[in-house]
């Protein structure tokens, strides 16, 4: 995630934080000192950090859950708004996915059971209600936010804990992309009314808001693309039909390809067929305004271009793609020589082409029921 950076490494998770969050914390400590002086900036500071830690519990519980499954998570990135924890991939099976997204509220229940034997019992309302105000006891304050981190984790809308729930439930009888399909509407009416409810008092109500509508919309637009891609292969997704640039080309030599074809992407094959690089637009803009039209393109092009061969499944092209942010991913034959590119593009093009496409439908078994159901498109 841009504009973050780690700060630690536990079981093989890198542990980021964002930029924003440290401003954040900046925020905290000055509205607090404004309030009540050095010792209310310290004592809401020491607030913010211990909510956060549970936070970072939180989705460590969905990280432990995912490995039980197979699933790595390369990455937890703390923002203002909470934590992210990137998963490679969603688990298959919905009793999966039910587990790992369950696994977060799970520990803030936890915590909060530990805090009220600690506290000898239910903190008083006030704590809950004044979790802003230093005069109120902290552990009672932490008790009840993990409560109330627990309530909002569950919303049944995307990218919170309860959207992923209401997915894998759908699932179960709907399949994974109309479970997704509906889920992802259910989040994006929740936020239509969050962010009228925050028209009307609290303005954070319509941030909130936005980043769920941008949620349910992305996991939406990541199921259609996985979708699109189940039972294809590489190669069926890839432009074979491209030019490319030798390792002695210059920057110019790439800008002339650029106004000849409708390519945006040139990747750099050397005299055995191999890729060396992929030029992008932007990194020719870039150059030729900084370097000019002489450039070899070897110092321009971008050197981490993860290469597959044909024959892999496109999904593995297309997570590759997404997890590392690449601009394409070459296809290679058995010798390792380029035979195409999968770009964003290609697979926008593909996911419209499948959505047009009817469902079609299999043929009748003879000596089977007769029973024909519509089936997705491959």
């Amino acid at each position: 995630m841009n504009w973050s950076f780690p700060i630690g490494v536990v079981k093989g998770t890198v542990i980021r934080i964002h930029l924003t969050f440290l401003l954040f914390l900046v925020w905290i400590g000055v509205s607090h000192y404004a309030q009540g002086g050095q010792r209310a900036a310290v004592e809401g500071l020491l607030f913010i950090t211990l909510l956060f830690a549970c936070v970072l519990l939180h989705e460590f519980g969905h990280v432990f859950a995912a490995r039980r499954y197979g699933v790595q998570t390369p990455d937890i990135t703390l923002l203002p708004i909470g934590g992210v924890a990137r998963l490679e991939r969603i688990p298959e099976k919905p009793s999966e996915e039910l587990v790992v997204a369950l696994a977060g509220p799970a520990v803030n229940v936890v915590i909060a059971a530990l805090l009220f034997l600690v506290l000898g019992g239910l903190p008083s309302m006030d704590d809950g209600t004044q979790v802003q105000n230093p005069g109120v006891g902290l552990l009672g304050r932490l008790a009840w936010v993990n409560i109330t981190l627990v309530v909002f984790n569950l919303i049944p809308a995307f990218p919170m804990d309860g959207g992923r729930v209401l997915r894998a439930l759908l699932a179960y009888r709907l399949g994974y992309t109309r479970g997704t399909r509906i889920a992802a509407g259910v989040g994006q009416a929740v936020a239509f009314a969050l962010g009228l409810a925050g028209l009307f008092g609290n303005p954070l109500l319509i941030f909130i808001a936005l980043f769920v509508y941008m949620g349910a919309a992305a996991e939406a637009s990541a199921a259609q693309m996985r979708d699109a891609g189940r039972g294809m292969i590489a190669s069926d997704a890839a432009e074979t039909r491209f030019e490319g640039l030798s390792p002695t080309a210059t920057v110019e030599d790439a800008v002339e390809r650029l106004l000849r074809t409708s390519q945006h992407d040139f990747p750099v094959v050397d005299g055995a067929g191999r890729l060396r690089g992929v030029v992008t637009r932007d990194d020719m803009i870039r150059a030729l305004r900084e370097r000019g039209p002489d450039a070899p393109v070897l110092e321009v092009m971008r050197r981490d271009v993860p290469v597959l061969h044909h024959r892999q499944p496109l999904d593995e092209a297309m997570r590759t793609m997404r997890e590392g942010g690449h601009p394409a991913v070459g296809i290679v034959d058995t010798e390792g020589k380029l035979v195409g590119l999968v770009t964003p593009e290609n697979v926008g093009e593909l996911m419209m082409v499948q959505a047009a496409r009817p469902p079609r439908r299999p043929p009748v078994n003879p000596w089977g029921p007769g029973r024909v159901r519509d089936v997705p498109s491959a």
